[in-house]
Protein backbone atom coordinates (compact mmCIF):
# COMPACT_ATOMS: atom_id res chain seq x y z
CA UNK A 1 0.00 0.00 0.00
CA UNK A 2 0.99 3.71 -0.46
CA UNK A 3 0.86 4.46 2.87
CA UNK A 4 1.60 1.32 3.95
CA UNK A 5 5.08 1.36 5.53
CA UNK A 6 4.59 1.97 8.92
CA UNK A 7 7.03 1.86 11.48
CA UNK A 8 5.77 0.27 14.32
CA UNK A 9 6.14 2.01 18.08
CA UNK A 10 7.85 -0.99 19.26
CA UNK A 11 10.32 -0.88 16.30
CA UNK A 12 10.93 3.23 16.97
CA UNK A 13 12.02 2.31 20.96
CA UNK A 14 13.97 -0.07 20.19
CA UNK A 15 15.76 1.69 17.28
CA UNK A 16 16.59 4.54 19.90
CA UNK A 17 17.78 2.20 22.37
CA UNK A 18 20.44 0.56 19.92
CA UNK A 19 21.75 4.50 19.00
CA UNK A 20 20.28 6.26 21.53
CA UNK A 21 21.56 9.51 23.49
CA UNK A 22 22.12 9.67 27.22
CA UNK A 23 19.54 10.82 29.20
CA UNK A 24 20.32 14.00 31.51
CA UNK A 25 17.50 16.84 31.32
CA UNK A 26 14.98 17.13 34.10
CA UNK A 27 11.79 18.65 34.07
CA UNK A 28 12.95 22.47 35.08
CA UNK A 29 15.68 22.02 32.62
CA UNK A 30 13.17 21.09 29.85
CA UNK A 31 11.50 24.17 31.17
CA UNK A 32 14.27 26.05 30.41
CA UNK A 33 15.08 24.92 27.47
CA UNK A 34 11.77 25.47 25.98
CA UNK A 35 11.60 28.79 27.43
CA UNK A 36 15.08 29.39 25.64
CA UNK A 37 13.90 28.11 22.15
CA UNK A 38 10.67 30.29 22.40
CA UNK A 39 11.64 33.78 23.78
CA UNK A 40 13.77 35.18 21.00
CA UNK A 41 13.02 36.79 17.31
CA UNK A 42 9.17 36.62 18.08
CA UNK A 43 8.54 38.80 20.97
CA UNK A 44 11.93 41.29 20.41
CA UNK A 45 11.16 41.76 16.90
CA UNK A 46 8.05 40.57 15.25
CA UNK A 47 6.37 43.10 17.77
CA UNK A 48 6.60 45.61 14.46
CA UNK A 49 5.72 43.33 12.08
CA UNK A 50 1.89 42.29 14.26
CA UNK A 51 1.67 45.86 14.37
CA UNK A 52 1.45 46.66 11.55
CA UNK A 53 -1.12 44.20 10.86
CA UNK A 54 -3.47 44.69 14.09
CA UNK A 55 -2.08 47.43 15.74
CA UNK A 56 -3.44 47.32 19.43
CA UNK A 57 -5.47 44.46 18.28
CA UNK A 58 -2.21 42.42 18.35
CA UNK A 59 -3.24 41.38 22.02
CA UNK A 60 -5.97 39.25 20.50
CA UNK A 61 -3.43 37.74 17.65
CA UNK A 62 -1.32 36.40 20.64
CA UNK A 63 -4.27 34.84 22.63
CA UNK A 64 -5.07 32.80 19.30
CA UNK A 65 -2.20 31.75 18.29
CA UNK A 66 -0.79 30.40 21.76
CA UNK A 67 -4.26 28.62 21.95
CA UNK A 68 -3.40 26.93 18.77
CA UNK A 69 -0.18 26.39 20.48
CA UNK A 70 -1.42 25.19 23.68
CA UNK A 71 -3.79 22.40 22.14
CA UNK A 72 -0.85 21.33 19.56
CA UNK A 73 1.01 21.18 23.05
CA UNK A 74 -1.54 18.76 24.53
CA UNK A 75 -1.40 16.30 21.35
CA UNK A 76 2.64 16.44 21.77
CA UNK A 77 2.46 15.35 25.04
CA UNK A 78 0.52 12.10 25.15
CA UNK A 79 2.99 11.42 21.80
CA UNK A 80 6.00 12.19 23.40
CA UNK A 81 5.47 10.54 26.27
CA UNK A 82 4.66 7.49 24.16
CA UNK A 83 7.55 7.73 22.49
CA UNK A 84 10.42 9.43 24.01
CA UNK A 85 12.82 9.41 21.45
CA UNK A 86 14.24 12.04 18.94
CA UNK A 87 12.84 12.75 15.54
CA UNK A 88 9.53 15.18 17.06
CA UNK A 89 6.47 14.64 14.48
CA UNK A 90 8.39 13.24 12.11
CA UNK A 91 9.13 10.12 14.50
CA UNK A 92 5.01 10.24 15.55
CA UNK A 93 4.01 10.59 12.55
CA UNK A 94 6.01 7.63 11.12
CA UNK A 95 4.45 5.61 13.96
CA UNK A 96 1.36 6.22 13.02
CA UNK A 97 0.36 7.49 9.22
CA UNK A 98 3.71 5.99 7.43
CA UNK A 99 6.32 6.44 5.78
CA UNK A 100 5.71 8.54 2.87
CA UNK A 101 4.02 11.29 5.61
CA UNK A 102 6.80 11.00 7.83
CA UNK A 103 8.77 12.12 5.14
CA UNK A 104 6.67 15.17 4.28
CA UNK A 105 6.85 15.97 7.95
CA UNK A 106 10.48 16.00 8.60
CA UNK A 107 10.82 17.76 5.21
CA UNK A 108 8.25 20.38 6.54
CA UNK A 109 10.24 20.51 9.45
CA UNK A 110 13.31 21.46 7.54
CA UNK A 111 11.16 24.96 7.11
CA UNK A 112 10.52 24.91 11.01
CA UNK A 113 14.54 25.03 12.16
CA UNK A 114 16.49 26.42 8.95
CA UNK A 115 14.21 28.77 8.09
CA UNK A 116 13.49 29.90 11.19
CA UNK A 117 17.18 30.20 12.15
CA UNK A 118 17.19 32.23 9.54
CA UNK A 119 14.28 34.60 10.76
CA UNK A 120 16.04 34.80 13.98
CA UNK A 121 19.43 35.68 12.52
CA UNK A 122 17.68 38.59 10.69
CA UNK A 123 16.30 39.90 14.05
CA UNK A 124 19.33 39.62 16.00
CA UNK A 125 21.24 41.86 13.18
CA UNK A 126 18.66 44.39 13.45
CA UNK A 127 19.19 44.58 17.13
CA UNK A 128 23.28 44.22 16.37
CA UNK A 129 22.59 47.66 13.87
CA UNK A 130 20.93 49.23 16.92
CA UNK A 131 23.07 48.32 19.61
CA UNK A 132 25.96 50.03 17.15
CA UNK A 133 24.40 53.05 16.47
CA UNK A 134 22.69 53.33 20.13
CA UNK A 135 26.26 52.67 22.31
CA UNK A 136 29.06 53.24 19.67
CA UNK A 137 27.93 55.89 17.70
CA UNK A 138 28.82 53.75 14.53
CA UNK A 139 26.48 53.62 12.01
CA UNK A 140 25.90 50.19 9.95
CA UNK A 141 25.19 51.38 6.13
CA UNK A 142 21.98 50.23 5.29
CA UNK A 143 22.88 48.10 2.41
CA UNK A 144 25.03 46.06 4.14
CA UNK A 145 22.29 45.97 6.86
CA UNK A 146 18.96 44.65 5.36
CA UNK A 147 18.26 42.22 2.01
CA UNK A 148 17.10 44.30 -1.25
CA UNK A 149 13.29 44.42 -0.48
CA UNK A 150 14.10 46.50 2.45
CA UNK A 151 16.37 48.91 0.27
CA UNK A 152 19.67 47.11 0.82
CA UNK A 153 21.67 44.66 -0.74
CA UNK A 154 22.89 42.29 1.98
CA UNK A 155 22.48 41.50 5.39
CA UNK A 156 25.83 40.75 6.75
CA UNK A 157 25.75 40.98 10.23
CA UNK A 158 23.07 38.05 10.11
CA UNK A 159 25.40 36.08 7.90
CA UNK A 160 28.24 36.22 10.40
CA UNK A 161 26.16 35.23 13.44
CA UNK A 162 24.84 32.01 11.34
CA UNK A 163 28.13 31.11 10.26
CA UNK A 164 29.67 31.64 13.54
CA UNK A 165 26.85 29.16 15.06
CA UNK A 166 27.90 26.70 12.24
CA UNK A 167 31.09 26.77 13.09
CA UNK A 168 30.35 26.46 17.13
CA UNK A 169 28.02 23.47 16.27
CA UNK A 170 30.71 21.75 13.85
CA UNK A 171 33.49 22.10 16.07
CA UNK A 172 31.34 20.43 19.17
CA UNK A 173 31.25 23.80 21.37
CA UNK A 174 28.79 22.44 24.16
CA UNK A 175 25.88 24.90 25.31
CA UNK A 176 25.22 22.97 28.31
CA UNK A 177 22.14 23.16 30.41
CA UNK A 178 23.65 26.05 33.09
CA UNK A 179 24.88 28.01 30.07
CA UNK A 180 21.39 28.01 28.80
CA UNK A 181 19.69 28.61 32.12
CA UNK A 182 21.75 31.78 31.86
CA UNK A 183 20.82 32.90 28.36
CA UNK A 184 17.24 32.27 29.44
CA UNK A 185 17.89 34.11 32.62
CA UNK A 186 18.52 36.67 30.72
CA UNK A 187 15.58 37.08 28.51
CA UNK A 188 12.98 36.64 31.47
CA UNK A 189 14.87 39.52 33.24
CA UNK A 190 15.00 41.85 29.94
CA UNK A 191 11.29 40.98 29.33
CA UNK A 192 10.53 41.50 33.28
CA UNK A 193 11.73 44.68 33.23
CA UNK A 194 9.95 46.14 30.17
CA UNK A 195 6.66 45.09 31.81
CA UNK A 196 7.63 46.96 34.39
CA UNK A 197 8.55 49.96 33.30
CA UNK A 198 6.07 50.11 30.39
CA UNK A 199 2.70 49.06 32.38
CA UNK A 200 2.79 51.72 34.75
CA UNK A 201 3.02 53.91 32.14
CA UNK A 202 0.08 52.78 29.24
CA UNK A 203 -2.56 55.20 28.06
CA UNK A 204 -5.87 54.20 27.07
CA UNK A 205 -5.78 56.34 23.94
CA UNK A 206 -2.73 54.09 22.75
CA UNK A 207 -5.40 51.16 22.23
CA UNK A 208 -8.48 53.13 20.10
CA UNK A 209 -8.65 52.05 17.43
CA UNK A 210 -7.70 48.86 18.87
CA UNK A 211 -8.71 46.60 15.48
CA UNK A 212 -7.82 49.33 12.63
CA UNK A 213 -7.38 46.64 9.61
CA UNK A 214 -10.22 43.98 10.60
CA UNK A 215 -9.95 40.35 11.51
CA UNK A 216 -8.32 38.92 7.66
CA UNK A 217 -4.82 38.11 5.94
CA UNK A 218 -3.86 42.28 7.28
CA UNK A 219 -5.61 41.94 10.27
CA UNK A 220 -5.45 40.52 13.64
CA UNK A 221 -5.96 36.96 12.31
CA UNK A 222 -3.38 37.23 9.65
CA UNK A 223 -1.02 39.05 12.07
CA UNK A 224 -1.65 35.95 14.69
CA UNK A 225 -0.12 34.04 11.36
CA UNK A 226 3.26 35.97 11.79
CA UNK A 227 3.08 36.18 15.32
CA UNK A 228 2.52 32.57 15.59
CA UNK A 229 6.47 32.54 14.70
CA UNK A 230 6.86 33.72 18.24
CA UNK A 231 5.95 30.22 19.86
CA UNK A 232 7.44 28.13 17.50
CA UNK A 233 10.27 26.05 19.25
CA UNK A 234 8.61 24.81 22.40
CA UNK A 235 8.32 21.45 20.10
CA UNK A 236 11.96 21.41 20.83
CA UNK A 237 11.38 20.20 24.09
CA UNK A 238 10.10 17.15 21.96
CA UNK A 239 13.42 17.37 19.88
CA UNK A 240 15.05 16.67 23.20
CA UNK A 241 12.84 13.29 24.43
CA UNK A 242 15.45 10.86 24.01
CA UNK A 243 17.79 12.84 26.09
CA UNK A 244 16.09 13.08 29.01
CA UNK A 245 15.43 11.33 32.64
CA UNK A 246 11.83 10.18 32.93
CA UNK A 247 10.27 11.53 29.60
CA UNK A 248 6.73 10.51 29.95
CA UNK A 249 6.38 12.53 32.93
CA UNK A 250 8.98 15.30 32.21
CA UNK A 251 8.40 16.28 28.67
CA UNK A 252 4.92 16.70 28.89
CA UNK A 253 5.75 19.44 31.68
CA UNK A 254 8.33 20.79 29.95
CA UNK A 255 6.48 21.67 26.72
CA UNK A 256 3.08 22.74 28.34
CA UNK A 257 5.59 25.06 31.59
CA UNK A 258 7.03 26.23 28.74
CA UNK A 259 4.20 27.80 26.40
CA UNK A 260 2.18 28.82 29.45
CA UNK A 261 4.68 31.20 31.18
CA UNK A 262 5.76 32.20 26.91
CA UNK A 263 2.16 33.05 26.53
CA UNK A 264 1.90 35.40 29.91
CA UNK A 265 5.14 37.09 28.82
CA UNK A 266 4.20 37.84 25.68
CA UNK A 267 0.64 39.02 26.26
CA UNK A 268 2.37 41.65 29.30
CA UNK A 269 4.84 42.89 26.50
CA UNK A 270 2.43 43.59 24.47
CA UNK A 271 0.49 45.64 26.32
CA UNK A 272 3.29 47.54 27.70
CA UNK A 273 4.55 48.35 24.36
CA UNK A 274 1.12 49.55 22.60
CA UNK A 275 0.57 51.55 26.09
CA UNK A 276 3.55 53.22 26.31
CA UNK A 277 4.11 54.33 23.04
CA UNK A 278 1.19 53.14 20.69
CA UNK A 279 1.38 50.72 17.87
CA UNK A 280 -1.06 52.32 15.11
CA UNK A 281 -0.07 50.67 12.03
CA UNK A 282 1.81 52.95 9.06
CA UNK A 283 -0.57 53.85 6.03
CA UNK A 284 0.34 54.88 2.62
CA UNK A 285 -0.06 58.31 1.54
CA UNK A 286 -3.73 57.68 -0.14
CA UNK A 287 -4.28 55.51 3.31
CA UNK A 288 -3.77 52.28 1.68
CA UNK A 289 -2.45 49.33 4.13
CA UNK A 290 0.79 48.58 3.89
CA UNK A 291 2.24 44.88 4.22
CA UNK A 292 5.25 44.11 6.55
CA UNK A 293 8.38 43.79 4.80
CA UNK A 294 7.86 45.38 1.53
CA UNK A 295 9.82 48.24 0.11
CA UNK A 296 6.57 50.64 0.37
CA UNK A 297 6.18 50.54 3.86
CA UNK A 298 10.16 51.08 4.59
CA UNK A 299 9.77 54.07 2.32
CA UNK A 300 7.29 55.39 4.16
CA UNK A 301 9.15 54.95 7.39
CA UNK A 302 12.13 56.77 5.80
CA UNK A 303 9.49 59.50 5.11
CA UNK A 304 8.64 59.89 8.66
CA UNK A 305 11.53 59.92 10.18
CA UNK A 306 13.16 62.02 7.79
CA UNK A 307 10.53 64.63 8.29
CA UNK A 308 11.60 65.11 12.61
CA UNK A 309 8.76 62.51 13.46
CA UNK A 310 9.41 60.05 16.28
CA UNK A 311 9.68 56.68 14.51
CA UNK A 312 6.78 54.53 14.93
CA UNK A 313 7.04 51.37 16.60
CA UNK A 314 5.96 49.57 13.55
CA UNK A 315 9.59 50.79 12.01
CA UNK A 316 11.37 49.72 14.36
CA UNK A 317 13.87 46.52 13.64
CA UNK A 318 14.49 46.55 17.76
CA UNK A 319 10.68 46.54 18.73
CA UNK A 320 11.11 46.37 22.18
CA UNK A 321 14.63 48.30 22.93
CA UNK A 322 12.72 51.28 20.53
CA UNK A 323 9.83 51.58 23.05
CA UNK A 324 12.03 52.27 25.75
CA UNK A 325 14.10 54.61 24.44
CA UNK A 326 11.23 56.67 23.24
CA UNK A 327 9.44 56.52 26.14
CA UNK A 328 12.52 58.01 28.33
CA UNK A 329 14.21 55.39 29.32
CA UNK A 330 17.55 55.47 26.81
CA UNK A 331 20.04 53.05 28.46
CA UNK A 332 17.78 50.80 29.50
CA UNK A 333 16.23 50.35 25.83
CA UNK A 334 20.30 50.37 25.09
CA UNK A 335 20.41 47.30 27.95
CA UNK A 336 17.34 45.37 26.67
CA UNK A 337 19.41 45.54 22.76
CA UNK A 338 22.35 43.98 24.43
CA UNK A 339 19.94 41.66 26.34
CA UNK A 340 18.80 40.26 22.91
CA UNK A 341 22.19 40.59 21.32
CA UNK A 342 23.61 38.03 23.96
CA UNK A 343 20.19 36.21 23.91
CA UNK A 344 19.07 35.76 19.98
CA UNK A 345 22.01 33.67 18.72
CA UNK A 346 21.05 31.07 21.26
CA UNK A 347 18.10 30.50 19.83
CA UNK A 348 19.85 30.28 16.36
CA UNK A 349 22.01 27.59 17.88
CA UNK A 350 18.97 25.89 19.11
CA UNK A 351 17.49 25.90 15.45
CA UNK A 352 20.09 24.57 13.94
CA UNK A 353 20.58 21.88 16.23
CA UNK A 354 16.97 20.83 16.15
CA UNK A 355 17.32 20.47 12.36
CA UNK A 356 20.54 18.16 12.52
CA UNK A 357 18.77 15.83 15.05
CA UNK A 358 15.89 15.54 12.43
CA UNK A 359 18.16 15.11 9.62
CA UNK A 360 19.98 12.73 11.80
CA UNK A 361 16.76 10.31 12.90
CA UNK A 362 15.53 10.64 9.42
CA UNK A 363 19.65 8.73 8.17
CA UNK A 364 18.89 6.44 10.92
CA UNK A 365 15.87 5.41 9.19
CA UNK A 366 17.38 5.36 5.82
CA UNK A 367 15.69 8.04 4.29
CA UNK A 368 18.47 10.12 3.68
CA UNK A 369 22.05 9.33 2.98
CA UNK A 370 24.13 8.16 5.88
CA UNK A 371 26.97 10.65 4.87
CA UNK A 372 24.69 13.70 5.95
CA UNK A 373 24.75 11.83 9.92
CA UNK A 374 28.25 11.26 9.75
CA UNK A 375 30.02 11.89 12.33
CA UNK A 376 33.31 13.86 12.33
CA UNK A 377 36.32 11.59 13.37
CA UNK A 378 38.04 14.61 15.79
CA UNK A 379 34.77 16.24 16.92
CA UNK A 380 32.32 14.22 16.71
CA UNK A 381 29.71 16.10 15.24
CA UNK A 382 27.57 15.64 12.25
CA UNK A 383 29.43 18.28 10.52
CA UNK A 384 28.61 17.56 6.78
CA UNK A 385 24.81 18.10 7.38
CA UNK A 386 25.55 21.03 10.08
CA UNK A 387 27.63 22.40 7.10
CA UNK A 388 25.05 22.57 4.73
CA UNK A 389 22.55 23.67 7.09
CA UNK A 390 24.57 26.86 7.60
CA UNK A 391 25.55 27.58 4.04
CA UNK A 392 21.28 27.58 3.31
CA UNK A 393 20.12 29.50 6.91
CA UNK A 394 23.27 32.01 5.95
CA UNK A 395 21.90 32.72 2.14
CA UNK A 396 18.58 33.02 3.44
CA UNK A 397 19.34 35.33 6.13
CA UNK A 398 21.84 37.18 4.20
CA UNK A 399 18.28 38.47 1.49
CA UNK A 400 15.05 37.81 3.14
CA UNK A 401 13.55 39.76 5.61
CA UNK A 402 12.27 38.46 8.68
CA UNK A 403 8.68 38.63 8.88
CA UNK A 404 8.64 37.00 5.52
CA UNK A 405 11.22 34.39 6.74
CA UNK A 406 9.44 33.66 9.85
CA UNK A 407 6.02 33.24 7.33
CA UNK A 408 7.87 30.96 5.40
CA UNK A 409 8.82 28.73 8.58
CA UNK A 410 5.09 29.00 9.85
CA UNK A 411 3.65 27.06 7.04
CA UNK A 412 6.02 24.13 7.63
CA UNK A 413 5.14 24.43 11.66
CA UNK A 414 1.76 24.98 11.07
CA UNK A 415 1.41 21.52 9.23
CA UNK A 416 3.83 19.14 11.29
CA UNK A 417 1.49 20.60 14.04
CA UNK A 418 -1.67 19.32 12.36
CA UNK A 419 -0.47 15.73 11.73
CA UNK A 420 0.58 15.17 14.85
CA UNK A 421 -3.00 16.26 16.30
CA UNK A 422 -4.09 13.71 13.18
CA UNK A 423 -1.92 11.04 14.79
CA UNK A 424 -2.46 11.32 18.41
CA UNK A 425 -6.64 10.64 17.00
CA UNK A 426 -5.39 8.04 14.55
CA UNK A 427 -3.23 6.33 17.27
CA UNK A 428 -6.43 6.06 20.03
CA UNK A 429 -8.36 4.27 17.46
CA UNK A 430 -5.57 1.82 16.12
CA UNK A 431 -4.14 1.01 19.15
CA UNK A 432 -6.43 2.07 22.29
CA UNK A 433 -5.21 0.11 25.01
CA UNK A 434 -1.52 1.09 24.85
CA UNK A 435 -0.03 2.57 28.21
CA UNK A 436 -0.30 6.63 27.63
CA UNK A 437 1.24 8.07 30.36
CA UNK A 438 0.05 11.33 29.85
CA UNK A 439 -3.14 11.33 27.84
CA UNK A 440 -4.59 14.62 26.01
CA UNK A 441 -7.82 15.81 28.09
CA UNK A 442 -11.08 15.46 25.66
CA UNK A 443 -8.81 14.69 22.95
CA UNK A 444 -11.81 14.84 20.65
CA UNK A 445 -12.36 18.39 21.04
CA UNK A 446 -8.58 19.38 21.62
CA UNK A 447 -6.95 17.34 18.57
CA UNK A 448 -9.66 18.41 16.40
CA UNK A 449 -9.33 21.83 17.40
CA UNK A 450 -5.19 21.68 16.76
CA UNK A 451 -6.13 20.83 13.04
CA UNK A 452 -8.66 23.34 12.51
CA UNK A 453 -6.84 26.27 14.15
CA UNK A 454 -3.39 25.34 12.48
CA UNK A 455 -5.58 25.30 9.12
CA UNK A 456 -7.12 28.57 9.55
CA UNK A 457 -3.75 30.23 10.39
CA UNK A 458 -1.91 28.73 7.29
CA UNK A 459 -4.88 30.21 5.51
CA UNK A 460 -4.35 33.76 6.38
CA UNK A 461 -0.57 33.84 5.78
CA UNK A 462 0.23 35.53 2.98
CA UNK A 463 -0.13 33.87 -0.35
CA UNK A 464 3.34 33.57 -0.82
CA UNK A 465 3.99 31.49 2.28
CA UNK A 466 0.83 29.11 1.99
CA UNK A 467 2.88 28.30 -1.55
CA UNK A 468 6.03 27.92 -0.22
CA UNK A 469 4.24 24.95 1.33
CA UNK A 470 3.54 22.90 -1.55
CA UNK A 471 5.87 23.71 -3.40
CA UNK A 472 8.65 22.47 -1.02
CA UNK A 473 6.67 19.71 -0.51
CA UNK A 474 6.77 18.52 -4.37
CA UNK A 475 10.75 18.71 -4.20
CA UNK A 476 10.58 16.53 -0.75
CA UNK A 477 8.48 14.11 -2.86
CA UNK A 478 10.79 13.89 -5.45
CA UNK A 479 13.53 13.22 -3.32
CA UNK A 480 11.68 10.71 -1.38
CA UNK A 481 11.22 8.70 -4.71
CA UNK A 482 14.57 9.55 -6.51
CA UNK A 483 16.56 8.66 -2.83
CA UNK A 484 14.39 7.42 -0.18
CA UNK A 485 11.71 4.85 -0.52
CA UNK A 486 14.76 2.52 -2.36
CA UNK A 487 16.62 2.93 0.79
CA UNK A 488 14.21 2.79 3.51
CA UNK A 489 15.25 0.92 6.35
CA UNK A 490 11.68 -0.30 7.40
CA UNK A 491 11.16 -0.77 3.24
CA UNK A 492 14.12 -3.20 3.29
CA UNK A 493 12.80 -5.38 6.63
CA UNK A 494 15.64 -3.43 8.46
CA UNK A 495 14.77 -2.06 11.92
CA UNK A 496 17.35 -1.88 13.69
CA UNK A 497 20.54 0.04 13.72
CA UNK A 498 24.19 -1.66 14.39
CA UNK A 499 25.01 -1.43 17.79
CA UNK A 500 28.18 0.39 17.35
CA UNK A 501 26.84 3.13 15.72
CA UNK A 502 29.31 6.12 16.90
CA UNK A 503 27.09 8.26 18.68
CA UNK A 504 26.88 12.30 17.93
CA UNK A 505 28.24 14.49 20.44
CA UNK A 506 28.12 18.90 19.99
CA UNK A 507 25.53 20.56 21.61
CA UNK A 508 25.06 18.83 25.16
CA UNK A 509 21.52 20.06 26.25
Amino acid sequence: MFFGRIKSLNAILATAEKKSLKRTLGPFQLTLLGIGAVIGTGIFVLTSEAAQKAGPGMMISFVIAGFVCAVAALCYSELASMVPVAGSAYTYTYAVMGEILAWMVGWALILEYAVGASAVAVGWSGYFVGLMHSSLGIEVPLWLSVGPSQGGLINVPAILITALVTGLLIIGTTESARVNAILVSIKVAALTLFCALTLPMMKGANFHPFIPNGWGTVGVVGAASSIFFAYVGFDAVSTAAEETRNPQRNVPIGLIGSLLICTIFYLLVAAGAIGAMGAQPVRGLLGQILSPGTPELAQRCADIVSGGAIQPLVCSREALAHVLRTVGYVQIGNLIGVAAFLALPSVVLMMMYGQTRIFFVMARDGLLPAKLASVHPRWRTPHVVTAFTGIVVMFMSAFLPVGKLADYSNSGTLFAFAMVAISVLALRRSDPSRRRPFRTPAVYVVAPLAIVGCLILYAKLPLVAILVLPAWGAIGLIVYFAYGRSHSNVGRGIIDVEVDSPPIHGVDL
